[in-house]
């Protein structure tokens, strides 16, 4: 079973929005009670926390989906729907959430940072938050919205501030664990180390953190061996040591050759934005207790500093020159940290929205020019909020677009009646409608009951619209001759 991963894949999903609820309040000697639907509740979010205690991403690599809680739907008697339980993800800190083309969400470091990976959707309203006074008794809600869902990749990138690179068996793992508190495993064999070790370091008054990464060998940034596997740990280090296996006795290996090879590869896998190679300051020259490493100190050691490298004989074995190699790490570590910036304080910028911004476009659909797409955050979302089984939820729907101006657009974009429209996925035949607001309440009364709306079907407009003219003008009972409707609620007297 592995005991270490520092990437995977998972699939997160929030919490999908809880219905609203469509409801006429019904009590004894209250006839009209009016509409007393709750809300839905919001779905959870899917967050990301850094937590200190946590060194690993082995939970996702078990359980790599991730839900948040839903909504619940609202009731009658005017009762909400409790919003869905967020789902709260514990990573190390050093964790990089990326998508899986690359584009980097989030780097969080810094216990406690916290980040919404997934938003959990709306919750519908009720029918007693849609109530006005043209629409008194709606018979109809709104639908709560999906929550996000999508695949997130997470990678572990260590953060330490000295981090050991050598080729396998250079002795780093014994250099940590000589020199702080750890203990990795040890072992007379290549690839001992299969995981990055992390070591809390005292020198005098400075405290920092060293971690060994499993030995690079040439081919290393191009995945051989264990490859870019292990190099993303080095990139957060503020210096880097190469730790020379003096004692070696394979062919074709010597301390210079080392180090070139060691370069390539930073090089190679780090470009010139990381500048993993100008990181490369300090040269420890490992196992000297053997007699013949001991002799080879002084001549390799010209050839390394006219390279820029701090060199350190050490013995991992017997603590010789560890004492000395620990003040140069502290000296480079403080003068890291006071090349950062100072910390300024969080700023909220806020940038005020154009007076001419609709929070819409309209566009000719680019598959059929004879079509137009309609995108923004409110028309999407009140589309995905629509039941289009009810007739007065639609209605609901055009009115809402045509306060918004979508009308007007799609008309100045040359649109015409019986146009294919496209707005959250969802495709209409565009018929325009009368302006928003122009009803009177004589009006409304006439565009059909509970549920229904009348302007879905033209006919029953135009004779709403005739009778309303008739009682105006006081006219007689009339018969309309092209589809035999009759008017027999008239009257001659006033």
């Amino acid at each position: 079973m592995a005991a270490f991963v520092d990437r995977v894949v998972i699939h997160v999903a929030a919490g999908n929005g809880g219905h609203g609820v469509s409801s006429i309040h019904r009590e004894k000697f209250k006839p009209l009670g009016g509409p007393d639907g709750g809300n839905g509740g919001d779905g959870g979010d899917v967050v990301l926390e850094v937590d200190p205690s946590v060194h690993t991403l082995l939970d996702f690599h078990h359980r790599p989906h991730q839900k948040a809680g839903n909504g619940r739907p609202g009731e009658g008697s005017n009762r909400h729907g409790a919003r869905g339980e967020d789902k709260i993800l514990r990573v190390p800190a050093g964790t990089v959430v990326s998508t899986p083309d690359g584009r980097v969400i989030a780097d969080l470091v810094g216990a406690g940072t916290r980040v919404v990976l997934a938003k959990g959707g709306k919750g519908g309203l009720g029918n007693a938050a849609l109530a006005n006074a043209r629409r008194k008794a709606p018979g109809f809600a709104l639908l709560g919205e999906e929550g996000e869902a999508f695949d997130a990749v997470i990678e572990l990138k260590s953060i330490a501030d000295v981090g050991l690179v050598g080729f396998p068996s250079a002795g780093k793992s014994s250099l940590i664990s000589a020199m702080s508190s750890a203990r990795p495993k040890i072992a007379d064999y290549p690839f001992t180390t299969l995981v990055p070790n992390l070591g809390v370091i005292r020198s005098g008054d400075t405290v920092y953190t060293m971690a060994d990464v499993p030995g690079l060998i040439p081919g290393a940034s191009t995945g051989k061996g264990l490859g870019v596997q292990f190099l993303r740990h080095v990139e957060r280090c503020a210096v880097l040591v190469h730790v020379v296996d003096m004692a070696t006795m394979e062919p074709g290996r010597d301390p210079e050759t080392d180090i070139e090879a060691l370069e390539h590869e930073l090089a190679e896998y780090g470009g010139e934005d990381l500048d993993l190679v100008g990181r490369l300051r300090i040269a420890v020259l490992n196992k000297i207790d053997v007699p013949d490493a001991r002799e080879l100190v002084d001549l390799v050691r010209a050839p390394l500093e006219r390279r820029g490298l701090a060199v350190f004989p050490v013995s991992a074995a017997t603590g010789e020159g560890l004492k000395e190699l620990g003040f140069a790490l502290a000296a480079a570590v403080e003068e890291h940290r006071a090349s950062l910036p100072p910390m300024e304080p969080a700023r909220v910028t806020v940038t005020p929205k154009a007076v001419d911004d609709s929070g819409f476009t309209v566009e000719r659909d680019p598959e059929d020019p004879e079509a137009f797409v309609v995108r923004g955050v409110r028309p999407e979302r009140w589309v995905r909020q629509t039941d289009f089984t009810n007739d007065e939820a639609v209605g609901f729907l055009a009115d809402r677009l045509n306060r918004l101006g979508v009308e007007e657009e799609l008309a100045k974009a040359g649109a015409r009646e019986g146009d294919a429209v496209t707005i959250g996925g969802v495709t209409f035949d565009w018929e325009p409608t009368l302006p928003a607001g122009t009803l009177t309440v004589e009006e409304s009364a006439g565009l059909g009951g509970r549920g229904t709306d009348a302007r879905i079907d033209a006919p029953h407009r135009v004779r709403a619209q005739e009778r309303l003219a008739a009682k105006k003008a006081r006219r007689t009972p009339y018969e309309l001759s092209d589809d035999g409707w009759t008017d027999d609620d008239l009257s001659e007297e006033p």
